[in-house]
């Protein structure tokens, strides 16, 4: 049966007629009435020379030979994936590891594991790692390349341990770990994932390698098609009850290959007369199948050393076509006598994502990857120009992530997009409709392969109409040979009209030595100066060291920002979020276990999140009540601070909102400069931590795409002024320069980076800042609810084992809560009235240059007294505000609330949470804020008493 969306591949002429016609070679389904039909539609036939099997069961579906589209490949396999959960059921299916099979089904193995859901996923290699033991090893006996070798960056992953909490890149101490797991019982399922089933040869010598060694209880075989013999089950079946386990296997369609007698002798004869008489097949300097090699790969083919390559004329890069400005040229690719060049695409692939599984992928990995793939595909897209028919052609292993950028690049552009990949199995190609391989590119390997130098293949992709190819390989691969004149680019370029080169940065586990192999080229050895010489960018964006051929891209390249409604209710436009997507991860705890640890110091709060307030009908309708009576006054101090920043700062701000009060004004001061001044305004949203500062790789992405100077940091209000200090210190840390100074409390800007320290307010009630809407102590009524009104985002989190050094910040986006989200209605309701109050604002901003708007920290005074008055002895546990004090009601443990005398409807909300978790509220005089919530000092050293109520003075 065929995946949703799948084409089909024949239309009157089975791809595997010429061979059956010419060899006997038949494929027979498993009984089923359409059993016949489907397997000829999964499956064609062709020829290789390999002295085990003449015959190469060709596949429509696995986006190796036969270009197809991304999302029917990528389907195939979370198919699998799902029928796999299916069979081990929930519980068991999140214990389970996959393990694909090197080359083939290297990106199958990743789509079944995606399909699993939560499965860690690990392939083999045949690249041997520099400084990575290995932890494993097995044969494919019917393969021209027969050595498996497992380099997992985490031993435990195979001995049953998953990772699953640990942040991308997190290792093992060392590869001596491997040892340590040897004896370790594994009871996590393994499931194993290769292409296709001929005999079960390689399942049992995995299995039996891994048995050894990992032994477990249960293994999962899954493959696109089973074409075992009824005696292949029966081995199979036995060897499970010999080792004690049991071995369960999902396949997309069954059946059995009939081999006739000699059937062997009589492919090699059909591929020597096709070698003697030119197959047809549609790569002229390559027609047949050339003699064995007698190198390293002995059943390899290679071009004579006279092959001529691409004819002249033949179509390359058009001249008049350059790339989006992010872009480079890559160095040149010749055609016969005529030079072109290469674009090369600069993906801004994320920061410690591995580039596929032959470390190791675990979940986290996975939604780092999820949510840069929409970026990366549409800096693809700009640089196709007007390509209608575009093939993303991958590299050998390397299936897994083309796969994934031509899957987001089908979904979104209008072109024909098809996904295949390179390969080092050799095989003959015949230019008939009844033959799946209708041509094939020959070009020399360019990854320095440990085995030594060989060719390499591209099938169906010569004649097939293809106007750009974007070839992806990983950093290792993107040598002097990938652009030599007989290289791959060059071979490419005689058959479309464009070709663009994607880089994936080479993962290689940090532990592992930065060494170089002993087979990388020196690249000081090419003359600059020769035409058909490569030269390596400089600098060049993946590797930082030109003598290492493999190692992880260097943390200066960092993700797009996370947009909605991939993360956030918010639209796309309004907010980029730089962050890091934890939503898979459990970080709440209840408000007492977390105070407990924040007051002990067992932790600090940016560690977990609070159990989200979900708040009932009646405080519900508290928000709407005075969301309808503040919108005005919310708009107006909108329109003040918006209007100051344009006049006073900058005419083309950069707003930075502070996760995540600063969030929601950020949003409607970026509305308020469209509406009133036709201006569509960047903004981003970034984290700080009282006591950790601002995300600096935040700060560097922004310093990477925007003038600092232009960059206008905002939050919602001002407290006591914690955080107004902490982003000056961050700051000036991120300049290198020594803390700002500060004459009686008031924080100067300066250096930083070219970034200005002070922060654009909405209410600034505690006098710190200069910029503000207003300077008064109301109810903005954002500050009500939690995520609800900030877009379902929670607050941010910082925790060394699960954002890395060269990582954002992270924070979880609570998709399950859209049915009370009023983000949307919180903004639409305060932007329609920005036409009522814009003469208002216009009065205000005419007075702003002969007002006194000098900081006076009077916030900070006040919250010191109340400290003190009342024997707590920590200005942390001190909130001053409407904002701050609803926090605490939310969040936190409070002790009790001091409240204005007189204190209105701006404190009604206050009064109902405060009734609710049974907070007394004491009226006070001379308090410069509307409200002021204490934290329950209970924790702190100055607390005595059962209760913590009773406190000794300092």
């Amino acid at each position: 049966m065929r995946a949703a969306g799948e084409e089909r591949t024949t239309d009157m002429v089975w791809s595997g007629s010429w061979v059956t016609e010419r060899l006997g070679v038949e494929l027979i389904g498993d009984g089923r009435p359409d059993g016949d039909r489907e397997l000829r539609e999964l499956l064609g036939l062709a020829l290789r020379r390999n002295p085990k099997r003449a015959h190469l069961l060709v596949s429509n579906v696995l986006g190796k030979h036969v270009p197809q589209k991304p999302s029917v490949v990528y389907g195939a396999g979370f198919e699998l994936g799902r029928r796999v959960r299916a069979l081990l059921g929930e519980a068991e299916a999140r214990r389970a590891v996959v393990l694909g099979y090197a080359e083939t089904a290297t990106g199958l193995g990743h789509a079944v594991a995606d399909g699993l859901g939560v499965a860690p996923y690990l392939h083999s290699t045949r690249r041997p790692v520099d400084g990575v033991a290995r932890a494993g090893g097995f044969e494919e006996s019917h393969s021209h390349a027969t050595s498996h070798l497992l380099l997992p960056e985490d031993p435990a992953l195979l001995a049953g341990g998953r990772g699953d909490g640990e942040a991308p890149g997190a290792v093992a101490d060392a590869p001596d770990a491997v040892a340590e797991q040897s004896s370790a019982v594994a009871d996590a399922p393994l499931v194993l994932v290769d292409d296709e089933f001929s005999t079960g040869n390689t399942v049992l010598n995995t299995i039996r390698a891994l048995h050894e060694r990992y032994p477990r209880g249960r293994y999962v075989v899954v493959a696109l098609v089973d074409m075992r013999s009824p005696a292949d089950r029966v081995r199979l079946a036995a060897f499970a009850a010999e080792i004690g386990a049991r071995v369960d296997l999902v396949a997309r369609c069954s059946g059995t290959v009939t081999l006739p007698d000699g059937v062997l002798e009589k492919g090699r004869a059909l591929v020597a007369a096709q070698e003697q008489a030119g197959s047809g097949g549609r790569e002229a300097e390559s027609p047949g199948l050339e003699a064995e090699s007698s190198g390293p790969e002995a059943d390899s083919l290679h071009r004579d050393s006279d092959s001529p390559g691409p004819a002249a004329g033949s179509l390359g890069p058009k001249p008049d076509s350059p790339g989006p400005e992010a872009d480079s040229p890559g160095p040149a690719a010749v055609v016969g006598t005529e030079r072109r060049t290469c674009t090369r695409v600069d993906l801004r692939w994320p920061a410690g994502v591995p580039d596929g599984g032959r470390h190791g992928f675990t979940p986290a990995h996975r939604a780092a990857l999820e949510r840069a793939l929409p970026a990366m595909a549409d800096r693809v897209a700009a640089a196709l120009g007007g390509a209608r028919r575009v093939l993303v052609l991958g590299f050998e292993e390397l299936m897994y992530a083309p796969l994934r950028l031509a899957a987001a690049l089908e979904e979104r552009t209008d072109a024909e997009t098809r996904y295949s990949t390179t390969t080092r199995s050799p095989v003959l190609a015949v230019d008939d409709p009844g033959y799946a391989i209708r041509s094939r590119l020959v070009f020399p390997a360019h990854d320095n392969p440990a085995d030594g130098p060989g060719d390499r293949y591209a099938y169906n992709v010569a004649g097939a109409g293809f106007d750009a190819v974007v070839v992806t390989v990983d950093s290792a691969a993107d040598t002097p040979e990938l652009h030599a004149p007989d290289g791959l680019l060059a071979r490419l370029a005689a058959h479309t009209d464009r070709v663009l080169l994607a880089v994936v940065p080479s993962y290689v586990p940090s532990y592992a030595r930065p060494c170089t192999p002993a087979h990388a080229p020196d690249p000081h050895v090419f003359d600059p100066g020769a035409p058909d010489s490569y030269v390596p960018d400089s600098p060049d964006p993946y590797v930082s060291d030109p003598h290492v051929s493999e190692r992880q891209e260097p943390p200066t390249v960092l993700p797009e920002p996370l947009r909605g409604p991939a993360f956030s209710s918010y639209a796309p436009d309004e907010v980029g979020w730089l962050l890091q997507d934890l939503s898979h991860v459990e970080l709440e705890a209840p408000v007492e276990e977390r105070e407990e640890a924040i007051q002990s110091g067992g932790a600090h709060y940016a560690e977990s999140l609070p159990v989200e307030y979900q708040p009932s009908d009646q405080y519900q309708s508290l928000f709407k009540a005075a969301l309808e009576v503040s919108a005005a006054r919310v708009a107006r101090a909108v329109g003040t601070v918006t209007e100051t920043v344009l006049a006073e700062r900058t005419p083309r701000p950069v707003l930075v909102s502070l996760v995540r009060a600063g969030t929601p004004v950020g949003i409607l001061m970026r509305r308020w400069a469209r509406h009133r001044h036709g201006l569509d305004l960047p903004h981003y949203a970034v984290s700080i931590v009282r006591g950790r500062g601002i995300d600096a790789n935040a700060l560097r992405w922004l310093a990477a795409h925007h003038d600092p100077a232009d960059v206008v940091f905002v939050d919602g209000w001002t407290g006591k002024g914690a955080i107004t200090r902490e982003l000056a210190e961050a700051l000036a840390e991120f300049d290198g320069t020594k803390g700002p100074e500060e004459a009686e409390g008031v924080v100067r800007a300066g250096g930083s980076g070219g970034f200005d320290p002070e922060i654009a307010v909405l209410a600034d009630p505690g006098g710190c800042v200069r910029t503000y809407g207003t300077r008064e102590d109301f109810l903005i009524p954002s500050a009500c609810l939690n995520s609800t009104v900030s877009g379902l985002v929670s607050r941010t989190v910082l925790r060394s084992d699960l954002v890395g050094p060269d990582e954002f910040h992270g924070a979880k986006f609570y998709r399950e809560l859209a049915d009370s989200d009023v983000s949307g209605h919180f903004l639409d309701t305060v932007t329609a009235c920005f036409d009522e109050v814009a003469d208002a604002v216009d009065a205000e901003v005419a007075a702003l240059p002969a007002a006194d708007r000098t900081p006076t920290w009077e916030g900070w005074a006040a919250v010191e007294r109340i400290s003190e008055e009342h024997g707590i002895h920590d200005v942390n546990l001190v909130k001053p505000g409407v904002g701050e004090t609803t926090r605490v009601l939310l969040r936190r443990v409070p002790w009790k609330i001091l409240a204005r005398r007189g204190a209105g409807a701006d404190l009604d909300h206050i009064r109902l949470l405060a009734r609710q978790r049974g907070v007394p509220i004491e009226e006070v005089d001379e308090l410069p804020y509307t409200c002021v919530g204490l934290i329950h000092p209970k924790y702190t050293r100055g607390a005595t008493g059962a209760n913590g109520r009773a406190v000794e003075p300092k």
